[in-house]
């Protein structure tokens, strides 16, 4: 197992969940045997997908799952985060693949932590009208009644940010949109439909719910007046907007009146309490004043009329994405989080923490992770309280707008055969599992 400096990672509290994370539109496949999403849309547009590719097979998993869940038993986690589709269970017998999915995970002794929206929003529906957060209370009240029987722990929402800022704002995600500003709407019935599911899920019964947002430290470009407020702005899009309204039940100063509706009466439904938070971190964001021109960062085209730019962050490792390695940046987002927030922040779990690397012996990824977990542990040390961490991913999948190119899985997947092969992170994740002792 990686060490640093010569010591081993150091343990965890009883009872810490180790994950890892897949979604269903990503791993899935069998899109002939479900209603189609935005996604397939959007991939079907020639040029909208850097390879071509869709994800119409993509792992086979609702084929492959007991293959899948024998890995995850082999890695011993006891925690497995994956999504249901929407569209998979509007098919009539979407769920029936799901209640053999949670069977197999819990007799292999591994908990199922759904998420119940992860992207991939039927085709028919859009975030732009307030009815599709109604609608998703629906959804989740018929999968709660499904499958809450055996399933404890619930994940509402996967990344209201990026589906917000990349799909509907920046159009370079389903369903393709380039609002910018108007996208904020997006945001606004994403969470009431996270809201209206806590309600749902409690209605059914559920006592430990979550979220699971994208967040991570904003650095100013400099100490000059305009990079610092340009940062403060998107610190503000990125973070704040998504936080501040589940946490303190209200939006950032200026935010509330640009959204539609009755937002005092529907921040009451997105402030249910919550039972924990899920943080996506990947990285922090390095931001300046606005550059008068199109900016290519990390794959995507920033338009000049933002009131910001993302710049690089230099002399860091990068990873095949391009984006910085900067462990310490966790352990930063996290303290700011427990300062910011304070009694309103419940306990935390890292619901994705991953990066893209190619080949099966992956040292690079190995190396990333046990920065990572350091950094987690750091935070722990400080008087966060961290109750779990999760991989961002189990298998090499469909990464949206990427295509194929990009590989985050601890398991290798050859996309012509199929074949599933356990890389070197996968051996050292089981090893610090190991090393951390008993979970339960």
């Amino acid at each position: 197992m990686a060490t640093d400096a010569g010591n081993p990672i150091p343990r965890f509290p009883a009872g810490f969940l180790w994950g890892v994370s897949t979604s269903a539109h990503q791993i899935e496949g069998g899109a002939d045997e479900r209603e189609p999403s935005v996604w397939d849309a959007f991939t079907a547009e020639p040029g909208r997908v850097k390879d071509g590719s869709t994800a119409a097979v993509a792992c086979d998993h609702v084929h492959r799952h007991r293959e899948d869940v024998a890995l995850l038993a082999g890695l011993g986690v006891n925690a497995y985060r994956f999504s249901v589709s929407w569209p998979r269970v509007r098919s009539g017998k979407g769920l029936d693949f799901y209640d053999r999915l949670v069977d197999d995970l819990c007799a292999a002794g591994v908990r199922p932590v759904p998420t119940l929206f992860h992207w991939d929003l039927p085709a028919d529906l859009d975030w732009l009208e307030r009815d599709t957060a109604e609608r998703f209370a629906e959804y989740v009240a018929q999968v709660a009644g499904r499958l809450g029987d055996r399933v404890t722990k619930w994940i509402t929402l996967n990344e209201a940010a990026e589906h917000t800022l990349l799909g509907h704002a920046l159009g370079v995600h389903a369903p393709g949109r380039k609002l910018l500003f108007d996208a904020l709407p997006v945001a606004h019935h994403q969470l009431l439909a996270h809201g209206l599911a806590v309600r749902a899920l409690r209605a059914a019964g559920a006592a430990d719910i979550g979220v699971a947002n994208s967040h991570g430290p904003t650095w100013a470009a400099s100490t000059e007046a305009a990079d610092v407020d340009a940062a403060d702005f998107y610190d503000l899009l990125l973070n704040r907007l998504f936080a501040d309204p589940l946490l303190l039940g209200r939006y950032p100063d200026g935010i509330g009146e640009l959204m539609p509706g009755d937002v005092e009466a529907d921040l009451k439904v997105i402030a249910e309490p919550l039972d924990w938070y899920g943080i996506n971190y990947y990285a922090p964001t390095r931001v300046g004043a606005p550059q008068g021109a199109e900016i290519e960062f990390g794959g995507v085209t920033m338009p000049a009329e933002l009131p910001f730019s993302v710049r690089e962050i230099e002399g860091r490792p990068v990873t095949d994405f391009g984006w910085p390695v900067v462990p310490e940046g966790l352990t930063e987002l996290l303290t700011t989080f427990r300062d910011r927030y304070g009694d309103r922040l419940p306990p935390v779990v890292i619901t994705e923490n991953g990066c893209s690397y190619p080949g099966v012996d992956d040292q690079d990824r190995i190396a990333y992770l046990d920065g990572h977990v350091r950094a987690l542990h750091r935070a722990v040390a400080a008087g966060v309280d961290v109750r779990g961490y999760f991989v961002w991913s189990l298998l090499d999948n469909f990464e949206w707008a990427e295509g194929y190119a990009r590989r985050f899985g601890l398991v290798h997947v050859d996309f012509g055969t199929l074949e599933r092969t356990p890389k070197a992170s996968y051996h050292w994740y089981r090893e610090l599992l190991r090393a951390q002792g008993p979970t339960a």
